[in-house]
């Protein structure tokens, strides 16, 4: 009687672990091959394509607030009793930012800095969607520009509703911009390793990437709305 033919044994994988043969090719691997490996082809993950798109298109929102302020500074510069455009009322105002020291913080103008810095945010989207890949340096150098910027702009935030008490609406379209470019970068930079973090941390940011955004745009609307309200409410009711 012929013996049966042993079958090889196969080793189960348990779900998260990684086989040495598939652990060597993680390591050898890099960049997007390295999540591809590790974690298949996630339809959460941020896409470098997606994160071209933000980088674009908010940059480009950004530019048009910041040269719009650049413009009527510059308006304001030759003819004193120039009125800006986005003067509208005493609460919607860009005059008091811009006459203010907080506005030239640098010693000129802070919507200058927006003109220079918006198109190489744009450059950058334009980069990534070509279907470049940028080195974990870079990202990380850009994330740090970004970091600063942002925290400017929670200064200027703060400097209007606590020391002007007057919002300045290209202002907050720069606010606006500023969100998610610097937030699609922190999500990037935790999916892709370059900011460590645990596994939990990794799939709350990256799976709820879009929620937590929203989340960010109501924290802003609700911190001027509770600080601007009363003010507001009281001046309607004096008219």
């Amino acid at each position: 009687m012929s013996e049966s033919p042993t079958r090889p044994s196969r080793t189960r994988r348990t779900p998260g672990t990684t086989p040495d043969r598939d652990r060597s090719a993680v390591d050898d691997a890099t960049g997007d091959e390295r999540d591809d490996l590790l974690r298949g082809a996630d339809a959460k993950n941020l896409t470098p394509r997606a994160l071209g798109w933000v980088l674009l298109v908010a940059g480009a929102v950004g530019l048009v607030g910041a040269a719009w302020l650049s413009i009527e500074r510059y308006l304001k510069l030759i003819d004193p009793d120039h009125v800006a455009a986005c003067s509208l009322n005493p609460f919607l105002d860009c005059g008091p930012a811009m006459a203010s020291w907080q506005g030239a913080l640098l010693g000129f103008p802070n919507p200058f800095l927006g003109v220079a810095a918006f198109p190489v945010v744009m450059t950058i989207g334009v980069v990534v969607l070509t279907g470049a890949r940028l080195p974990r340096w870079f990202w990380l150098t850009m994330l740090a520009v970004t970091t600063v910027a942002m925290g400017l702009v929670v200064f200027l935030v703060w400097t209007s509703l606590y020391a002007l008490v007057v919002l300045c609406p290209f202002c907050m379209v720069v606010w606006a911009a500023m969100l998610p470019i610097f937030w699609f970068q922190v999500v990037h930079a935790v999916q892709e390793g370059h900011l460590k973090v645990s596994e939990g941390v990794r799939r709350v940011i990256v799976d709820n990437k879009g929620t937590l955004l929203a989340v960010l745009y109501v924290l802003l609307v609700a911190w001027v709305f509770l600080e601007m309200g009363p003010t507001i409410v009281e001046y309607l009711q004096a008219v």
